[in-house]
């Protein structure tokens, strides 16, 4: 690639990338390589790379069309496109451990795939780091693209026909009983998608679980539960695992379509952590992949 400088960071997936500026206005065929960038290693890290909000919106834009926060369209009707991961707040005061907003952000440690839970899943995330704790705070990611390829024939044949149900508050709801607010619950219902997917670039497959996965269309709740657990062990087993240490000026692109992600906590009355997400709204809905 003549633009970019890559460094590969695991066996399975994941690229570190110098030499480009992503804050200046790119090329046409500097965001191609980009985007064959995201296809062929599904995470791209960009160090050194700081922004602000509306730089990052309008990079976000020339990867595709932004997708809203669901939480604050679903509570109060608020279109936004960013979602802070951390406890500083936007006056710059800091929440502790015990704190509610604290707490919900705990869901974000399960093995997930960002928007699963919505008809039209993301197709990326993007996370810039301003300010991050010096213990914990680490993000894990794992391909479930290499944990399709390492599976046996005869598993690919059982799982590729089937739709697995998505479900906001059955993740959530596994922080708290009461997480989701009713209009948020509302919002969200359960959504159907392909339990394995294809990239229309490549062809390449995986399988699409995460803690949001509920149910497997059409099967009972124990055996849909077995399938679901059991792909995900596969997938998050250590040694498939890269875990990405977070400092200032990161900025990190995912594809989740094909990656788990999980946080893995931090002292949050100890510590700051600020990072600013947004998303990239997927193609369409995987049933019509």
């Amino acid at each position: 690639m003549a633009h970019l400088t890559i460094e590969k960071l695991h066996d399975d997936f994941g690229a570190r990338i110098t030499g480009i500026d992503l804050r200046t206005p790119l090329p046409e065929g500097a965001l191609a390589e980009i985007r064959a960038a995201i296809d062929e290693y599904s995470f791209l890290h960009f160090p050194e790379q700081p922004f602000d909000d509306d730089r990052q919106l309008a990079f976000t834009k020339t990867l595709g069309e932004p997708e809203e926060n669901h939480v604050a369209l679903g509570e109060d009707g608020r279109v936004s496109y960013f979602g802070t991961i951390g406890n500083v707040q936007a006056d710059g005061s800091k929440l502790g451990n015990a704190d509610r907003k604290t707490i919900f952000l705990t869901g974000n440690n399960m093995w997930h795939t960002d928007s699963s839970f919505r008809k039209v899943p993301a197709f990326v995330s993007i996370m810039c780091a301003y300010e991050v704790p010096d213990e914990g705070g680490i993000t894990e990611y794992v391909s479930a693209r290499a944990a399709y390829n390492r599976l046996p024939a005869e598993k690919k044949a059982e799982i590729d026909p089937l739709h697995v149900v998505h479900d906001y508050v059955f993740s959530r709801s596994k922080v708290a009983p009461d997480a989701v607010s009713p209009s948020l619950a509302k919002s969200l219902p359960p959504i159907p998608q392909r339990l394995v997917r294809t990239n229309p670039n490549t062809g390449a497959k995986n399988y699409y679980v995460g803690s949001h996965a509920k149910a497997i269309e059409g099967w009972n709740e124990a055996d849909s539960r077995a399938l679901i657990d059991d792909l995900q062990a596969r997938a998050t087993q250590p040694e498939h695992a890269y875990a990405h240490r977070w400092q200032p000026g990161d900025l990190v692109i995912w594809d989740n379509r094909c990656l788990l992600h999980r946080g893995s906590g931090y002292d949050a009355d100890k510590y700051r952590r600020y990072m600013r997400q947004t998303r990239v709204r997927g193609a369409g809905p995987t049933l019509a992949e």
